[in-house]
């Protein structure tokens, strides 16, 4: 059955939702074709365009000709449709609900609060930081002591909290200061690293020279 089975993934190589999608695909062992759109120069392709008519960005995974767009929507779907490998959610309905709550919570509060950090100027960027650790700050105690937020194995929050190991020393590198500090975030910290040296993490992590290049060009408007 596994064999006959046809699933693609239209991503971005700088997007971390994208990513997102690889990673759980690879953890569960699934073969996949990657398609890489060029949403850089908003140059879509009609294929993306006819799969995702309503969002009209990536990821979206096709499986079998059906198209499910959405990264978390996609990261269910898989676990849904691979269930007798690697589970990515928890059995239990309450730890399952408390795996979810904590993802929208990433992209809903973390990310924004990330991202406007590193695009502040002078004269906002320490209220920014600060507004950011205290997004982070629910995270750094979520982890307490565990190795990652799936316990002892990368789960669903981990998969959506890609973006932290990913891109963050790019970012820090690209914006010039430092946001997520070791004496503040530990845990955090010890969790980027632990994701950072995973063997299947490192297939989809990108090359921090290349982010540090891209974010240069495309957020702060550098050439060089």
């Amino acid at each position: 059955m596994a064999g006959e089975e046809k699933v693609q993934v239209f991503g971005f190589r700088s997007g971390s939702y994208s990513r997102r999608v690889e990673l759980a695909l690879k953890l569960k062992g699934v073969d996949y074709e990657h398609i890489d759109e060029d949403m850089l120069n908003n140059n879509k392709s009609d294929l993306l365009l006819k799969y995702n008519p309503i969002y009209k960005k990536v990821p979206v995974l096709v499986h079998n000709g059906k198209p499910i767009s959405e990264s978390r929507v996609i990261l269910e779907y898989i676990e849904e449709t691979w269930m007798e490998s690697y589970a990515i959610l928890p059995k239990d309905p309450y730890q399952r609900a408390l795996a979810r709550f904590w993802a929208k919570y990433i992209d809903d509060k973390v990310v924004p609060a990330i991202e406007k950090a590193f695009r502040s100027n002078e004269e906002e960027r320490e209220k920014r930081i600060e507004e950011a650790h205290e997004m982070l700050e629910p995270l750094e105690k979520e982890l307490q002591n565990k190795l990652f937020f799936g316990g002892d194995k990368i789960g669903f929050v981990d998969i959506v909290g890609l973006v932290l190991p990913g891109w963050m020393h790019a970012s820090e590198e690209a914006a010039g200061f430092e946001l997520l500090t070791t004496h503040k975030f530990p845990n955090l910290n010890k969790w980027i690293q632990d994701y950072m040296n995973h063997s299947v993490a490192k297939e989809v992590l990108p090359q921090k020279d290349f982010l540090v290049a891209f974010l240069n060009k495309v957020v702060f408007g550098r050439n060089n």
